[in-house]
């Protein structure tokens, strides 16, 4: 027994350093940096603790509960960017602290982000990717649309990739989860060119382009593939009471599609690699697909059900069935006995419970700026950094601070949660739409392309070793800008065309 223990690290002997060893190995296990792990998980605890009892804030925040939410706001921010406790994890952990520390007084209130039809709404969207992707229905999809485009050169195998992406988007509701799926298609198709200076520029183009931009500004389109969607539409529900359906947000937002070919002509005058041809890409893309085989008929089944919840969600304002609860109704179809062979163990572990109950825990915790007055208290601080100017320059200046603040968060999801609430408050100081001046800040969030570190799927691509931090840089630069000046320039004034005038306090 004392020889299995050994050998196993279990015993004593195999610990020489005692408990500090103790605990440095089991956070390496994990595949953590020790010395980032342990600073961040004592820093936020510290943050917490210096908020609620170290520091006056008077006097911006001037009650109790709005500051023991700004503790558990400093808590949730260190451990998101130092990755100091699983994100799933921290979801659970926001709504148990803003009990316990007061901010929030019950615990249904608390927790209320995790009973929104926006939260049922993505978990059954989750499901429905963990369905699609045991199926093998995403691959089926994307190497579909790469044949159909007949993609040889470089230019065209981006156009193909990004339409591949978009079709992911019904289908694949959370962006890490399309950069991941697009991950290995986007190898098998830069596999196929060589080391030439051509060819690696134009492995850069086509990885940044497919398994970045595509992914981010796609996921802008349609409401449910995009967690930030989904926050800032629950948000709106719950605290100014306008409902936003899925086809109401599709009409609102097309005009975003008008960024892609201004990204593809900064990726292509940057990099010069839209005329290098692929030897064998299609026929690597058809050999893939042979070896799918043929659609068989459970996939067909799939399908059948996704494309009447597609269109269930597109027609709900006839039907009068909120989102949230059209798609448990589909999923109750999903697990009739029979409908399918998968199963359910399959299901389950490829759903992304821990990205669900991370924005369950952001919604609870953005619900309670508003709840404990946090949110108008900070929107005052702002306020007199963005008052006086017109609703141009306000934009410009508020969504140039926010690319400052996203140098260091790699959640897009954590950083609208923390902006949308005091965005909401802050318009009518403005004089400003609260909906058009959160969705317009917002959706800038999601243009976070100067460092790969800024987003999940900037991190997903440089795995590739494709490009390097520069290479991104010069072509996010650039877009960046672009993406700010068409929010203000097209953006807005769509919005306001669709009774969302950012100009005006209220909304019509």
């Amino acid at each position: 027994m004392g020889s299995s223990l050994a050998e196993n690290g279990l015993g004593r002997q195999q610990d020489p350093g005692g408990i500090v060893s103790y605990f440095l190995g089991n956070i390496r296990a994990q595949g953590m940096t020790a010395r980032k792990t342990l600073i961040g998980y004592v820093a936020a605890w510290a943050g917490l603790a210096t908020i609620l009892w170290g520091v006056d804030l008077s006097p911006a925040i001037t009650t109790y509960p709005a500051k023991a939410v700004l503790a558990v706001i400093v808590w949730a921010c260190i451990v998101w960017v130092t990755e100091a406790v699983p994100v799933g994890v921290t979801g659970l952990i926001i709504p148990m602290l803003l009990v316990v520390t007061k901010a929030v007084p019950k615990i249904p209130e608390a927790f209320g982000g995790f009973v929104l039809d926006v939260s049922f709404m993505t978990l059954g969207a989750f499901m429905f990717a963990a369905i699609l992707s045991a199926a093998k229905l995403d691959t089926r999809i994307a190497l579909f649309v790469l044949n159909k485009m007949k993609a040889v050169r470089v230019g065209k195998i981006i156009v193909a990739l990004f339409s591949t992406n978009m079709a992911l988007s019904l289908a694949v509701p959370a962006a890490n989860a399309r950069s991941a799926t697009m991950l290995p298609i986007v190898n098998g198709v830069i596999g196929l060119f060589g080391d030439g200076a051509a060819e690696k520029n134009a492995k850069k183009a086509i990885v940044i382009s497919c398994i970045v931009y595509a992914t981010m500004v796609g996921g802008i389109l349609f409401l449910t593939a995009h967690l930030p969607n989904l926050l800032m539409v629950g948000l709106f529900d719950k605290q100014l009471g306008v409902h936003i359906s899925w086809m109401q947000w599709l009409w609102l937002h097309l005009p975003i599609l008008g960024m892609f070919p201004v990204m593809y002509w900064v990726m292509s005058f940057t990099f010069r690699s839209n005329s290098v041809e692929v030897p064998g890409g299609l026929e690597r893309i058809r050999k893939e697909q042979d070896e799918l085989g043929e659609t068989r008929s459970h996939e067909w089944v799939i399908l059948a059900i996704f494309a009447f919840v597609a269109v269930m969600w597109m027609l709900e304002d006839v039907h009068k069935i909120k989102s949230g609860m059209m798609t448990l109704m589909a999923l109750a179809v999903f697990f009739i006995p029979g409908i399918f062979p998968l199963k359910w163990v399959t299901v389950q572990n490829k759903t992304i419970w821990g990205t669900w109950l991370l924005l369950c825990g952001a919604l609870s915790l953005s619900s309670a700026m508003g709840s404990s007055g946090l949110a108008s208290q900070m929107a005052a601080v702002i306020y007199p950094w963005v008052a006086g100017h017109g609703w141009i320059a306000a934009l410009l200046i508020i969504m140039l601070a926010t690319r400052i603040i996203r140098l260091g968060m790699l959640s897009n999801i954590a950083s609208v949660a923390m902006l949308a609430p005091v965005l909401l408050e802050m318009a009518p100081l403005l004089h400003m739409n609260p909906v058009a001046l959160t969705l317009l800040v917002g959706n800038v969030d999601t243009f976070a392309f100067l460092i790969p570190t800024q987003v999940v799927a900037g991190v997903v691509a440089y795995s590739t070793n494709t490009f390097s931090m520069w290479d991104y840089f010069k072509v996010g630069l650039p877009t960046v800008i672009a993406a700010i000046l068409w929010s203000v320039f097209v953006m807005a004034p769509w919005y306001a065309y669709n009774g969302f005038p950012v100009w005006e306090p209220l909304l019509k």
